[in-house]
């Protein structure tokens, strides 16, 4: 009865220690809301931003190169804030905010007293990748907090596996929570592969012999189903993307560069914290209980170094490593040297705001270019092929789509009353044709059409041909469409996407429009 005892009088102590936690963990989750709610207005409106715009304003259960909730969610938020960035941002930013409040409750869940508590929920608010992902509109900023509740979930799972006392209906809320991710993006598949692993590789396979993991399963097809039924009846668009998108998009990641980029991506002051975790889950008698959420990182790492992803694909799968890395560090400074603690948070905390320009839209621009500079990270995260210009990419997306379209609308309203009626503006890509369609609203442009992804299944409209705009392409590509072309402008940006400065825009006239005719080939899934 006295081991009994003292054993309760331990546990009462950890969950003191975790309860008050509390307050610190909220407390940095809504710093982390206030920082982007303050940096909210950032340097304009990021490309993607444009594009899932547009397809707010046609709401389906599909589209070629993303799943619907993330663009209903959108929908919601116009009717009701509007279309400003502040309005825009308010979602991404709640979610980043509770992403940080999770890895701390995560990390109390898995044991953690109130220091440690802390620790992972500064290292998930400092994280650059989050940082980034929680600036701007995209799915992105959900997916993170869709792996982590899915972790809390598998951990509550873990906690009460006794035949005798579990809650198998928890297999349930899995389910449905996998299903939102799918609904929200595609590599919520990736998560569920882990799983999948985890299961079988660890005590949870008993369930594998009952009807609630399998229901579970079922919850998560039958909200994914909606969007299944999409890709079918478009003949799965996002394959062909994905296809094209890993053989002329994106950047082709060595081991050792994909390594890399995940120590810049999480801040390379917190490795240390993320390796512990790794350590924690599968080298201590605590943590091996838990040790499911150690497989799913390893198993999605293991993927994505094979199908050569990119690297922030594996971004969600952190904070379950944060929060058992600052177990571990909780655990190894209390028996050693527990000033440690402040030295190591203090750090995290200094090196956290010092790649924060690098990530939050805080400086002017030419400053940014002179810091990036200093510290020698001006690429940042490599995403994609595309040549970098001064910024990195997800800053440099922000610039250039004012100066384009007040351009466009130079050459738009300089053409008769006649042609004006009948004249469409083509874009080469998604990001011009939805600034094109959001900021040449007040310039009374016509709606963009594109041949690039969900832009190409919308169609031409109307429009036939006989007069059109063309942002960027050559006179040459134009040649076999055209009867007259004719280079009319060229737009300008200082700090966009060198592909996207100096673009040509051309006037194309045929008699006879042909533009149905030839849409099909102007098909650029990618």
């Amino acid at each position: 009865m006295q081991s009994v005892s003292a054993r309760d009088g331990q546990t009462a102590s950890v969950e003191r220690a975790s309860t008050r936690g509390v307050p610190w963990v909220a407390g940095v989750a809504l710093v982390t809301f206030l920082l982007h709610g303050l940096t909210s207005g950032g340097y304009g409106y990021f490309r993607d931003e444009f594009y899932y715009l547009a397809c707010s304003d046609r709401l389906a259960a599909g589209y070629v190169d993303h799943p619907p909730l993330s663009i209903w969610l959108l929908a919601g938020s116009r009717w009701l804030l509007g279309d400003s960035l502040p309005a825009l941002h308010l979602l991404p930013a709640l979610a980043t905010a509770l992403l940080v409040w999770l890895t701390g409750h995560l990390t109390r869940v898995l044991g953690g007293g109130r220091w440690a508590q802390s620790l992972a929920a500064v290292a998930a608010a400092v994280a650059p990748v989050y940082l980034v992902v929680g600036n701007f509109y995209s799915m992105n900023a959900f997916e993170p907090l869709l792996w982590t509740v899915g972790a809390l979930i598998v951990v509550h799972i873990m906690q009460t596996d006794d035949p005798q006392t579990d809650d198998p209906r928890w297999w349930l809320a899995l389910g449905l929570v996998i299903g939102l991710g799918l609904e929200n993006k595609h590599s919520m598949l990736f998560f569920g592969l882990g799983l999948s692993v985890a299961v079988v590789a660890t005590p949870l396979r008993r369930h594998l012999l009952g009807r609630w993991v399998w229901l579970g399963a079922l919850v998560a097809l039958v909200l994914f189903l909606p969007n299944l039924l999409w890709q079918f009846r478009h003949g799965f668009p996002t394959l062909e993307f994905m296809r094209n998108a890993q053989l002329f998009k994106n950047a082709a990641l060595s081991p050792a560069q994909f390594v890399g980029q995940q120590i810049l991506m999480l801040h390379p002051l917190a490795l240390p914290l993320w390796l512990a975790g790794l350590y924690w889950y599968f080298a201590t008698p605590a943590g091996r209980r838990y040790r499911a959420l150690g497989w799913i990182y390893l198993v999605v790492f293991a993927l994505l170094v094979l199908q050569r992803g990119k690297a922030y694909y594996l971004a969600p799968a952190y904070p379950p490593l944060l929060a058992a890395g600052a177990i571990a560090i909780a655990a190894w400074t209390e028996r050693r040297a527990r000033w440690l603690r402040s030295a190591y948070l203090a750090l995290l905390l200094a090196g956290g705001i010092a790649l924060a320009p690098l990530a939050l839209p805080i400086l002017p621009a030419d400053i940014l270019v002179r810091y990036a500079r200093a510290l020698g990270v001006q690429e940042g995260v490599k995403a994609e092929t595309a040549e970098l210009g001064q910024l990195p990419q997800h800053f440099a997306d922000m610039f250039g789509w004012s100066e384009m379209v007040d351009t466009v609308a130079e050459v738009f309203n300089r053409l008769p009353l006649e042609d004006r009626a009948r004249c469409a503006i083509y874009a080469q890509n998604y990001g011009e044709a939805g600034a094109i369609d959001f900021l040449g609203r007040p310039h009374g442009l016509p709606h963009a059409i594109s041949g690039h992804n969900n832009y190409w299944l919308w169609g031409p409209g109307n429009f036939t041909g006989e007069v059109v705009i063309v942002v960027g392409g050559s006179a040459a590509d134009l040649a076999g469409f055209c009867e007259t072309v004719e280079q009319v402008a060229v737009t300008h940006c200082r700090y966009c996407m060198p592909f996207e400065n100096n673009r040509p825009i051309f006037l194309c006239r045929n008699r006879q429009g042909r533009l149905q005719q030839i849409w099909a080939q102007l098909k650029r899934y990618i």
